[in-house]
């Protein structure tokens, strides 16, 4: 295994890869307490995904997730925004086809910081990877209410063929929940990503112990 090799393994030390919408949460808790919940359950990536937000309430959310994350060791990406996530000293950035592309924010964030890719085919998680990824998120895997606007879920059989078809990690998105997250890694994927299944969930920190439960049924032998 090369130094490369040796640092991606080290700096991937998450398989469970939870998806903010604050606008989604239950019970009228905030997207801290719902975070709070989650990271002490045992979740150990996290995507702030607030793209509404002005810079600055987007900023100061940053900083107090950040704090968090990093109390319970948890990794924090920041959907697209690169001067947030670069403010906040995150641990990376999240890019989907809407954003920079994905190789000028390999460019601008250096080799240090992680990079995620929101993919939808296996072309796309082919080109995420040669721009640079760390790893990519493929969606919809299942049907979804967060993810609705990205066409028929795809399945466990896609899933499969983009997983065999990448060298990077997968993680799979899109209706995961506790029930199908073994079929994902069954599959292939690396890890899980999950955005209703907790964030809406009227117990958030139940929701992801069962999720992650779930898989270490399957002798999941990585960090959860």
């Amino acid at each position: 295994m090369g130094e490369g090799a040796r640092a991606q393994e080290a700096r991937m030390d998450f398989c469970f890869y939870l998806i903010t919408d604050r606008k989604a949460t239950a019970s009228g808790r905030s997207i801290e307490e719902v975070l709070h919940l989650a990271l002490e359950a045992g979740a150990k990536g996290v995507l702030l995904r607030e793209k509404d937000l002005p810079g600055r309430e987007l900023v100061e959310l940053a900083g107090r997730v950040r704090a968090l994350t990093l109390r319970h060791d948890a990794r924090l990406l920041i959907s697209e925004r690169v001067d947030v996530a670069l403010a906040v000293d995150a641990d990376g950035v999240h890019v989907s086809g809407r954003s920079l592309p994905a190789a000028k924010v390999r460019e601008l964030i250096g080799e240090e910081k992680l990079m995620g890719v929101s993919t939808h085919s296996v072309e796309e998680a082919l080109a995420a990877q040669a721009d640079g990824a760390d790893f990519v998120t493929f969606s919809p895997v299942f049907e979804s209410v967060s993810k609705p606007g990205y066409g028929p879920a795809a399945g466990a059989d896609t899933l499969s063929m983009v997983c065999r078809s990448l060298t990077i990690p997968v993680f799979a998105l899109g209706g995961i929940n506790r029930d199908n997250a073994v079929i994902a890694l069954k599959s292939g994927a690396y890890g899980i990503a999950v955005i209703s299944a907790v964030v809406s969930a009227a117990e958030p920190g139940r929701a992801v112990r069962d999720i992650i439960d779930n898989m270490k049924d399957y002798k999941l032998k990585r960090v959860i």
